[in-house]
């Protein structure tokens, strides 16, 4: 806020105290450079100084006005004291111009005289310290250590100058001291003292809340240099000749009795340790609810009666004290001078060492320090310090630094760090009032690069606390001209802007002002991974708020040209399509999908950069968008042959379902069960039965019975796929279960038949519904035995090597086995067996069944080899029909 708005609001609310200020101050040459406000404390001896606000009229610089009306000292009772005082406040405010520190109060203009008045103008003052004592004692900003002594004059004044006094700011409206405060406050007046002492050679003599001045920024300064003294250089630690508290000499013309150091009164002497009692009394009077420990009232006498107790007084103020500090002041305090510290010494206790302290120090020196220690400072140091820093000192002591650099552009972007923090920090009220002012001038002035991104970065906090009206006005243009900057890094800046503030843009500016400028930074910075990265997230951020026509013309050509295969930036793309195909309002068809979103995804599904999780959500995209094309190309084609003709309608289905087409899946006989692997070819079943002897035998196998490995050469070159362990002559164990009750010969009730084959494993079991006992066949097996072996035994198929073939031949075999074992039992049997007939092997008839043909409950066969033939003797072979 400027400053002349500020002194234009302060002075509405108290019209009649600036009234009478203005008379105060008329006469006066200070009023010609500076504008005079109400009082707002008071200080120096018996608090004589008036403390104004005030701003300088050539800058408008906020600073305090210090008054002192002569009528004071006009009313004391010997005529010479008005001149005496006057000069004596004339030659301190010379000596503060002298001594220029960071501890020492800071003089902006010099002392002006007028008849009535002096005034000078300094640094802006909060308050004395014994003000914020007397607020503490009292609760009052009523001088009530001095009123008593003061006289009726000095009385009323100081009465009315606490009477005046505003209601404290927002971030202090009751001035309590918090401990890093406090113990910040005493090592400025240390370093002060250190600063006196060693540099400028001198005594202060009156070191007193009334001369400590705390200004608005909450640091504490040492003022009231009206009873300095000078010291030998080359012998600091001499004491010199200084005039005792007197009677006979006026209150205002003499150094507060209450903190002054008993060898001063008792040897009329001083030294440098003289002030390190006086500290030491001030720290004793913070902590003792701002009573001092010596409540002498101006008197010699309770002086000397008061200080041979005070070691007690002292002793008993300890607990008060911070443990760290309590030592050091319990020596402060002493009345023997060599038991004090000094205060180059008194810097190095413990107490002190702070990291919070050490930033606050730097920031008090940060105006002597170069651009480079600056930011340095700012962006780290500070940083790092704040959040160890209570918030009263935030706004009390940093902001009020912070907002001094705002116009100095060199380091306005390590500046810009720590005022982020505060606007993340600070309360919609503390923006308001405290911040927003300042904030409005960092939008309106040319920034540097980084300072720009800063802002640009932070912008969706601000906006937070900034108000809609201010948002519209201050906000908005300048994050549309950061588009227009010729640096790549604004742009990115600006773009990310846009997608954390998207809510506070309305519709026509995303239409009209957001998207064309980000396509413009999009197509200027096609090949920056980052840039892209930003673009696709700020599109997917405003894409709910555009209209379906706007994304599908201009979103889509921008995704369709990203050619960086980074596997954030796919993972982002995927995610804008996804959102187009899930939220239906974009009306995404299946055409775009499969003409421009496909092709584009795709190749992605091999880039080597995705990790597992991305591929798979690629993977899903992709199959989800497949599936809705497929069913809406399902859909169609299906309505499009329904108005087809009635011959052409089936043509594909026909060409489709036919025979040249298809693959016919393995085919099994159901109900086959194999138990083990066995030889089961046709050529050795024939082989086994014939027992190498008999005519069918020998022409078979064509050979002689004389070779003994003829069988297995012969085998070998009829079947050269066969392995060796094929030619082991196994008979097959075969159960067939009986047939249902349906088919002719089946027994009621019983299940469907079921064989078990050489060629398979013995965990396949199948069912077949082949009619293994036809009547018909029956009899012509009956009438001609022998030549329905012949016939069977020629056509047996090999059943090991081709499956499908076992549903025609591999049936008439079985088929031929069962009806040979009929022929066998049956009642035209009787020794001319169908086995009997093929070798020489006996067969055993365990069972007959007379009558009709029927299955035979069991039947065995048992082979023997010839004599005289080399054939291989046949196992035994179990044939078993279970019923």
């Amino acid at each position: 806020m400027p400053a002349g708005t500020m002194f234009a609001k302060f002075k509405s609310t108290n019209v009649a105290a600036s009234t009478a200020t203005q008379a105060v101050a008329d006469g006066n040459p200070i009023t010609q450079y500076f504008e005079i406000g109400k009082p707002v404390a008071c200080a120096g001896p018996e608090l004589v100084w008036r403390i104004h606000d005030a701003y300088r009229k050539s800058d408008n610089k906020e600073c305090s006005v210090f008054i002192f009306e002569k009528k004071i000292a006009e009313k004391l009772h010997k005529p010479r004291r008005k001149e005496t005082i006057t000069e004596l406040l004339k030659s301190s405010v010379k000596t503060l111009e002298r001594f220029r520190h960071p501890r020492i109060l800071q003089i902006y203009h010099t002392v002006e005289e007028s008849a009535d008045t002096l005034a000078f103008a300094s640094e802006p003052i909060f308050a004395s310290l014994s003000n914020v004592l007397a607020f503490h004692e009292s609760k009052t900003y009523e001088a009530t250590n001095v009123a008593p002594a003061a006289g009726g004059a000095a009385a009323s004044q100081a009465q009315a100058a606490a009477n005046t006094l505003p209601q404290r700011p927002a971030h202090a409206k009751e001035y309590n001291f918090l401990d890093m405060e406090l113990k910040y406050g005493f090592l400025q007046l240390t370093e002060a003292l250190a600063y006196l002492h060693y540099s400028g050679h001198v005594i202060h003599r009156n070191v007193c809340p009334s001369s400590i001045l705390i200004t608005k920024r909450g640091i504490w300064k040492l003022a009231g240099m009206e009873y300095v003294e000078r010291m030998n250089e080359n012998d600091l630690n001499s004491s010199i000749p200084c005039p005792p508290w007197s009677n006979r000499v006026s209150k205002m013309a003499q150094p507060n009795l209450d903190f002054m150091a008993p060898e001063t009164q008792s040897t009329s002497k001083c030294s440098l340790l003289s002030d390190m009692f006086s500290l030491g009394m001030v720290i004793c009077a913070v902590f003792n609810n701002g009573r001092p420990l010596i409540q002498a009232g101006n008197s010699t006498s309770n002086y000397a009666k008061q200080m041979e107790t005070l070691d007690d007084l002292v002793h008993k103020l300890m607990p008060r004290l911070p443990i760290a500090l309590q030592e050091a002041t319990s020596r402060m305090a002493s009345r023997d001078a060599t038991a004090r510290p000094t205060a180059q010494l008194l810097q190095l206790i413990k107490y002190f060492i702070d990291t919070p302290i050490n930033a606050l120090k730097f920031l008090d020196v940060v105006n002597m320090k170069d651009t480079q220690q600056k930011s340095q400072f700012y962006k780290t140091t500070l940083i790092e310090a704040m959040p160890m820093i209570p918030r009263k000192l935030w706004w009390q002591n940093i902001w009020p630094m912070l907002k001094s650099e705002i116009n100095n552009n060199e380091v306005l972007a390590a500046v810009l760090q720590p005022v982020m923090l505060f606007v993340q920090e600070a309360t919609l009220t503390e923006y308001d009032t405290l911040m927003s002012a300042t904030m409005k001038v960092i939008y309106n002035t040319p920034k540097s690069i980084q300072a720009s991104v800063t802002i640009l970065e932070n912008l969706h906090l601000i906006i937070e606390k900034t108000k809609p009206e201010d948002v519209t006005t201050d906000i908005m243009p300048m994050l549309f001209y950061s588009f227009d900057g010729s640096t790549i890094q604004v742009q990115s800046a600006a773009v990310v802007a846009v997608a954390n503030v998207f809510d506070s843009i309305d519709e026509l500016s995303i239409r009209r002002m957001v998207l064309p400028k980000v396509k413009q930074v999009f197509e200027k910075n096609i090949t920056d991974p980052k840039i892209v990265q930003n673009v696709l997230m700020c599109i997917e951020r405003v894409m709910d708020r555009m209209e379906r026509a706007q994304v599908m013309d201009e979103v889509l050509p921008l995704l369709a040209n990203i050619r960086i295969p980074d596997p954030d930036i796919i993972m982002r793309t995927v995610r804008i399509y996804h959102k187009l195909f899930v939220d239906k309002t974009y009306g995404l068809t299946v055409e775009t999908m499969a003409t421009n979103v496909l092709p584009l995804l795709i190749p992605h599904t091999v880039n080597p950069s995705l990790n597992f999780e991305q591929y798979c959500y690629l993977l899903e995209v992709l199959q989800q968008m497949l599936e809705a094309i497929d069913r809406q190309q399902r859909n169609k084609l299906k309505l499009d042959n329904l108005s087809m003709a009635s011959p052409e309608r089936h043509r594909t289905l026909r060409h489709q379902f036919s025979t040249d087409n298809m693959n016919a899946p393995p085919f099994n006989i159901p109900n086959l069960r194999i138990d083990q692997r066995k030889t089961s070819s046709a050529e050795d079943m024939a082989r086994k039965n014939s027992g190498g002897s008999g005519m069918l035998g020998g022409w078979w196998f064509g050979c002689s019975p004389s070779s003994p490995d003829s069988n297995f050469l012969r085998v070998g070159n009829v079947f050269p796929n066969r392995r060796l362990s094929d030619n082991t002559l196994m008979t097959p164990k075969i159960r067939i279960a009986p047939s249902c009750a349906s088919s002719p010969g089946g027994t009621p009730g019983s299940g469907l038949p079921t064989r078990r084959h050489s060629s398979i494993g013995p965990q396949e079991r199948r069912g077949s519904t082949i009619n293994l006992s036809p009547p018909t066949l029956a009899r012509s097996m009956i009438k001609s035995p022998l030549l329905y072996s012949q016939k069977q035994g020629g056509s047996m198929p090999n059943t090991s090597s081709s499956v499908p073939f076992l549903l025609s031949s591999s049936m008439q075999s079985i088929r031929s086995r069962r009806q040979s074992t009929v022929l066998s039992s049956g009642p035209l049997g009787s020794g001319s067996g169908l086995l009997q007939q093929l070798g020489s092997g006996m067969v055993r008839q365990l069972t007959s069944v007379s009558g009709t043909v029927s299955p035979v409950p069991l039947l065995r066969v048992n082979g023997t080899r010839n004599s005289h033939s080399n054939v291989r003797k046949c196992p035994s072979l179990n044939i078993t029909f279970s019923q």
